[in-house]
């Protein structure tokens, strides 16, 4: 019984530094560094000052194409973009994998789609989506002026991938994007991403 609780606690204390390096609610998102899909670097530090939405996406996934085909993510982008929200779109799938793409092949998604984000970032190596403690696509991130941490988690209330339960479904980003813009606290800061699995390595 001693032994097992002793290689228990050894677990805990040698996971305590990786769940310790994901970013909290209130904490100072970490800066990062990629490639976007027109081959340039992209730091998270390039906007200082702004308001930035960090969304995981994977276009092989039912529930990305859910909130894409129904023009529901587009319609994010665009009306915040609008009130200058930089959005980054991150594809951490690794080469082989479900998701994959080349620079050119996500400018061609984007045009397809009609999709708005500020940038597509390739995180190939899953770096930035490790980083974050990205786990599924969709995975959403909110981050305000200050450069704080202050919303993760779900785009929305309704973990279904049917296209119709995107009318009606509460989303947490859009209602976290208004607090942060209107100088209020957010009020659901945290809730449990819904998706397909980040492709990793």
């Amino acid at each position: 019984m001693i032994k097992h609780l002793i290689l228990a606690f050894c677990a805990f204390i040698m996971a305590a530094p990786a769940m310790a390096a994901t970013p909290q609610i209130g904490e100072k998102a970490p800066n990062f560094t990629v490639v976007n899909s027109n081959g340039q670097n992209v730091s998270l530090s390039d906007f200082e000052g702004k308001v930035v939405v960090l969304e995981w996406t994977n276009h092989g996934c039912p529930y990305v194409q859910k909130h894409y085909e129904t023009h529901n993510m587009q319609g994010l982008q665009r009306k915040y973009r609008d009130q200058d929200v930089i959005w980054l779109s991150i594809i951490s799938s690794a080469e082989g994998r479900q998701g994959h793409v080349t620079g050119e092949q996500a400018n061609t998604l984007t045009k397809e789609r009609k999709a708005s984000p500020s940038a597509v970032l390739l995180d190939s190596d899953g770096t930035v989506g490790k980083l974050y403690g990205a786990s599924t696509t969709p995975h959403m991130f909110v981050i305000n002026k200050a450069g704080t941490l202050v919303y993760k988690g779900a785009i929305d209330d309704n973990n279904s991938a049917n296209h119709a339960t995107v009318q009606g479904a509460r989303n947490y980003v859009s209602e976290a994007l208004d607090s942060v813009l209107a100088g209020n606290n957010v009020v659901v800061t945290q809730t449990n991403p819904y998706g397909c699995a980040v492709k990793y390595k």
